[in-house]
């Protein structure tokens, strides 16, 4: 699992599959092939928006960072190593394969967090998506 997907699981929440135990995953495996059948004819599942905002803002020790303009106090907030190392695998994540920690790849580095946040489901202040 990458750095982005540790961001987006601790805002949104983990997925049913991640929650699952393998054996439990076994079992449903069994099962998937009449649900595919099933699943064909149904309509697909919205993407219930999170408003990413108003998560952030509900965590212990909001109030203590600038998660609204710190990649690395976003970071915190959200209980994921802001090190350098992480923050550079992040960046590559996201498009960045030169990142070397100076303050205006950082401010890119959370706009573009808050940006991909946005396009799986997350719901931003426009301010982030710019």
């Amino acid at each position: 699992m990458g750095i982005f997907s540790s961001i987006k699981g601790a805002i949104f929440g983990k997925d049913e599959d991640e929650k699952k135990s393998p054996a439990a995953a076994a079992g449903a495996a069994a099962g998937a092939a009449a649900a595919v059948a099933a699943a064909a004819n149904a309509k697909p599942a919205g993407i219930s928006e999170v408003d990413v905002a108003a998560k952030l803002d509900a965590m212990d020790g909001a109030d203590k960072l600038n998660w609204r303009t710190s990649i690395v106090d976003l970071m915190k907030l959200i209980g994921v190593d802001p090190s350098f190392g992480n923050r550079k695998e992040l960046a590559g994540e996201l498009g960045d394969t030169d990142y070397s920690g100076t303050a205006e790849e950082n401010i890119w580095l959370h706009k573009k967090t808050m940006q991909e946040l946005a396009k799986n489901g997350g719901t931003v202040p426009a301010e982030f998506l710019d």
